[in-house]
C-alpha cells in the first residue's frame, strides 16, 4: 500500500481492443504457466492450515447479496454462482495466516473443474460477460479483498476491474473496492506482517455471503475505507473511463486518528451509457 495519491493513467491503454480467441488462449496459457514457475521457486511460505475452533474476535465482518437482478442477465447464472460459491468457501473457511505467512486465492482454491462440483456461471470478458466453469467467484474474492483493507494484514496481490460493466444500483462500497480474479494468474494475495495469527471465516446464508477475519487478540485498530477524486471522463477516442481513489483513514483504540493511508487508484471503461446524475456508491 502506498502513501503517495495522485491519479495518473494512460487513457489508449483503456481503448477497447479486439483479440481472437486464439490469442487469449495464447496468453492465458503463458500467464498460468508463469505462474506455476513462480509457485515452484518462490520463497514465500502459503497458507494452509485450518483450525476448527474459530478465534474469538472479529476483526472485521462483512456480507453481500448472493442474488441481484441485472439487466439482461439471466438468473441461472447467479443461481449457479451460489452453487460455485459453496464448494469454494469449503476449501477457504477457518484458513489461518500465521505470522509471515502469504494466502493465496488460487494456492488454496486451485483450478476450477467439473470434477471439484464446479458448474457453468458469469465471467466478465473484455467488457461482457459469458458462461464460464466456476464463474462468480469474484464476490468471494471482492468480500476477502474489502475485508482485509480493515484489518493490519498487507494486500500484496490485487488485480482491479478494467471494466466498470453494470451501473451501480443500491450499492454501499466505493467503485473499485474489489479485486478481480481468473485462475491463476490474477490472483489475491494477503501477507501477514504482524505477530498475531489471523482466521479466515467464510459460510453462505439463504441470501448472503459472510465473510470475517478473526484472531485471538482484539483490534488494536479501526480502520475507514473511502474514496476520493471520484468522477468520468470521455475519452477522445469516443469512451467513457470512470475514475477514483480509495484511502482509508486508520483509527487506534482511544478513537483519535493516527493515519490517512493511500491504498489505490482505479480506472474502467464503462460497458453502458454514464447518467448525469451518477451515484458513485458501488458494493462489490
Amino acid at each position: 500500500m502506498d502513501k503517495k495519491g495522485g491519479s495518473m493513467y494512460k487513457s489508449l491503454e483503456f481503448q477497447p481492443k479486439k483479440r481472437s480467441a486464439f490469442r487469449v488462449f495464447l496468453g492465458t496459457g503463458y500467464y498460468r504457466a508463469k505462474r506455476y514457475l513462480e509457485w515452484l521457486t518462490t520463497h514465500e511460505t502459503f497458507a494452509k492450515t485450518k483450525e476448527a475452533e474459530l478465534k474469538q474476535h472479529v476483526i472485521h465482518s462483512h456480507r453481500t447479496p448472493l442474488y441481484r437482478k441485472l439487466k439482461d442477465v439471466d438468473m441461472w447464472y447467479q443461481e449457479n454462482k451460489v452453487k460455485n460459491l459453496r464448494i469454494a468457501v469449503r476449501e477457504l473457511d477457518k484458513i489461518i495466516i500465521k505470522p509471515g505467512e502469504t494466502f493465496s486465492y488460487w494456492k488454496l482454491l486451485g483450478n476450477t473443474t467439473k470434477r471439484k462440483g464446479y458448474v457453468e456461471g458469469m465471467v466478465l470478458y473484455y467488457g461482457s460477460f459469458k458462461p464460464g466453469l466456476g464463474g462468480g467467484l469474484c464476490q468471494l474474492s471482492n468480500l476477502i479483498y474489502w475485508m482485509t483493507l480493515h484489518t493490519p494484514l498487507t494486500v500484496t496481490e490485487r488485480h482491479r476491474h478494467s471494466y466498470d460493466v453494470f451501473p451501480d444500483s443500491n450499492r454501499r462500497l466505493p467503485f473499485g473496492s474489489g479485486a478481480t480474479c481468473a485462475y491463476n494468474y490474477l490472483d489475491l494475495k494477503i501477507k501477514n506482517t504482524t505477530t498475531e495469527t489471523f482466521q479466515l471465516h467464510v459460510y453462505l446464508t439463504d441470501e448472503a455471503l459472510v465473510g470475517e477475519w478473526r484472531a485471538a487478540a482484539p483490534a488494536l485498530t479501526r480502520y475507514e475505507v473511502y474514496e476520493k477524486e471520484h468522477r468520468i471522463s470521455q475519452e477522445y477516442w469516443g469512451g467513457y473511463l470512470r475514475h477514483n481513489q480509495i484511502f482509508r483513514k486508520v483509527f487506534n483504540r482511544t478513537g483519535a486518528q493516527i493515519d490517512d493511508e493511500f491504498i489505490t487508484e482505479n480506472h474502467a471503461l464503462m460497458m453502458y451509457e454514464p447518467l448525469l446524475e451518477q451515484k458513485t456508491g458501488s458494493n462489490s
